[in-house]
């Protein structure tokens, strides 16, 4: 068995009560390329300015006494902002480098603020094993740091040469195994599936035919060949963003992990609890927004069926029937949150 092979989209979460997610998808925003100064402050200078800080409160109803895990701790900014109304806030995440200055910058909150390593996918066992019980909320913030985009050494930049990696933590295949390794046919998949590329299969082709000469090591390497095959840059998108999301998204199955979380977050919250989840691309969102509206369907009805039949299903009650997106002023300070969308759903 090829283990670069990109495997068929199976059945959502296992379930006979969820489809099957469909391809192709709407249009992806762009996912690289931001700098820095797109998101420094004074208050957060190392990763990103943490998208709608305020919807995010207000829709988790934050408040003392209340226990929230936050799924996606990054630099710390949402779990800040949560322990600030006098919360307590168990935080998870897989990068070793976030989990270090979350650590720093949340010192000063004591024992309300855990930080556990880990993914988000496995929040169900980290939980039993630390007792944290059933919790008030779930935040889930799906974005990339744009310190992640902007650190050479770690393989995301399209600007910056580095080596061809792309983890976000500990995994055994990198982005250039993907590249050197996966079958002209498997590429073209991944980088139409995962990234919408439409010249996905003429990116392929070129890949495995300069593989032949010399393997791919460095992220310009990769970035400037699609770029010179594509005919260079139009408007500010570079030609192989879409390439280096569907790479990204393969390296850290980005959308595995979503759909592991998503089966069993409603068991750790408590009832009136609530799973606010983030999202920044539509793959994300078309995921989330389906879970979302197949868990709160109080009846479901088929064709067949005499009349509708309760929903197996059920768990929340949908607080944002459509995605709650920034308000201009964020977007002007921060450009990166223009494309976050934000849904929230209360357990029954």
């Amino acid at each position: 068995m090829n283990p670069f092979a990109i495997p068929v989209p199976g059945p959502f979460f296992g379930s006979s009560s969820f489809n099957h997610w469909s391809l192709p998808y709407g249009p992806v925003p762009e996912m690289a390329g931001f700098s820095v100064s797109d998101s420094q402050n004074s208050e957060q200078e190392f990763y990103h300015l943490s998208v709608l800080k305020e919807e995010v409160i207000h829709f988790l109803a934050s408040g003392e006494g209340k226990i929230f895990i936050d799924g996606t701790l990054g630099g710390g900014g949402h779990s800040q902002a949560l322990l600030k109304t006098g919360a307590t806030v168990k935080g998870i995440d897989r990068d070793a480098d976030a989990r270090k200055y979350a650590s720093e910058r949340l010192a000063s909150y004591g024992d309300r603020f855990e930080c556990v390593r880990g993914r988000f996918s496995q929040i169900a066992e980290i939980s039993a094993e630390r007792n944290w019980g059933l919790v008030d909320g779930i935040l889930l913030d799906i974005g990339v740091s744009s310190w992640h985009f902007d650190a050479p050494e770690r393989g995301f930049s399209l600007r910056h040469d580095g080596p061809l990696d792309m983890r976000m933590g500990e995994s055994e295949v990198t982005a250039a195994d993907l590249v050197n390794e996966s079958s002209e046919t498997d590429l073209a998949n991944l980088i139409f599936r995962l990234g919408e590329e439409k010249a996905s299969r003429r990116i392929a082709r070129w890949i495995v035919a300069e593989r032949e000469k010399a393997p791919f090591k460095t992220t310009l390497q990769l970035a400037d060949g699609i770029e010179k095959l594509l005919g260079g840059r139009r408007g500010r998108t570079h030609p192989a963003t879409k390439t280096f999301q569907a790479l990204r998204i393969a390296v850290n199955d980005e959308l595995g992990e979503l759909k592991t979380f998503l089966a069993s977050a409603a068991d750790l919250l408590k009832p009136g609890g609530r799973l606010a989840i983030i999202t920044f691309h539509s793959l994300e969102d078309r995921i989330v927004k389906k879970y979302f509206r197949e868990t709160s369907q109080v009846e479901i009805d088929r064709p067949e069926w005499p009349a509708p039949r309760p929903n197996p299903a059920l768990r929340y009650k949908l607080l944002t029937k459509k995605g709650v997106a920034p308000g201009g002023s964020e977007i002007e300070k921060n450009a990166r949150a223009r494309s976050s969308r934000l849904r929230v759903g209360e357990r029954l």
